[in-house]
């Protein structure tokens, strides 16, 4: 009797080591995650990428499903621009994920999924990040004269400024927000504002803190 096992190979790990014999040097890195391939590419790659995945007959991921920025504050290229894929014909999803800075341009994928306008147009309005070559790279969820990029982390709740029409001057009017420290309450009596090792009263169906979980005190009678 064989005492050699065989080794299962995910289907997506294959096709990334496919990808990657490939296209050598593009992939910069894989992660397989709840049936789900992220392959990490450089900006300077990433139309390379798409291209091949559309274009080639035995991926054929002629589809962008969706495309957004995620901000990592404490990186040194704090944003990740993410591009979900999908291939009918081949039943299969594929994630690409290019990191950047405010000042590093992604090129734009315009030119292989003309889906990718708008999708770079908000990333762009909630992020600030740049798109080479976009054709037409403006704000399409705030106002044009927004100050800022609402979707990074550092972003005050409050916004930099406010609006309201001016009754005096018979239009709108932007003005800075006047938010003190003193107007804002950090009470602790919510499971929201970080009590999170106590049970409180009426949140019985709650499920328990896995660790730090203690009994409230009961007053005496």
């Amino acid at each position: 009797m064989s005492d050699e096992t065989t080794t299962i190979v995910h289907p997506l790990t294959a096709l990334a080591e496919d990808i990657q014999a490939r296209l050598p040097g593009v992939v910069l890195g894989t992660q397989l995650e709840k049936d789900q391939m992220t392959l990490t590419v450089g900006r300077d790659t990433i139309l390379e990428m798409l291209t091949f995945l559309r274009d080639d007959p035995a991926l054929e991921f002629k589809m962008l499903v969706d495309l957004f920025g995620v901000d990592y504050p404490d990186r040194a290229e704090r944003f990740d621009v993410v591009y979900n894929l999908l291939s009918l014909s081949k039943n299969r999803r594929i994630r690409l994920k290019v990191a950047a800075t405010e000042t590093t341009p992604v090129p734009t994928a315009v030119g292989v999924f003309n889906c990718a306008n708008w999708f770079e147009r908000e990333v762009w309005d909630m992020y600030g990040v740049y798109f080479d070559g976009h054709p037409d790279l403006r704000r399409i969820l705030t106002d044009y004269g927004f100050d800022g990029h609402p979707q990074r982390k550092d972003f005050p709740l409050t916004g930099y400024v406010e609006l309201r029409y001016d009754e005096e001057r018979k239009r709108v009017a932007y003005e800075p927000v006047k938010l003190t420290q003193d107007f804002r309450k950090f009470d602790f009596e919510s499971p929201w504002e970080a009590m999170t090792d106590v049970q409180l009263p009426g949140d019985e169906k709650a499920m328990r803190p896995v660790r730090g979980y203690k009994e409230l005190k009961k007053s005496a009678t």
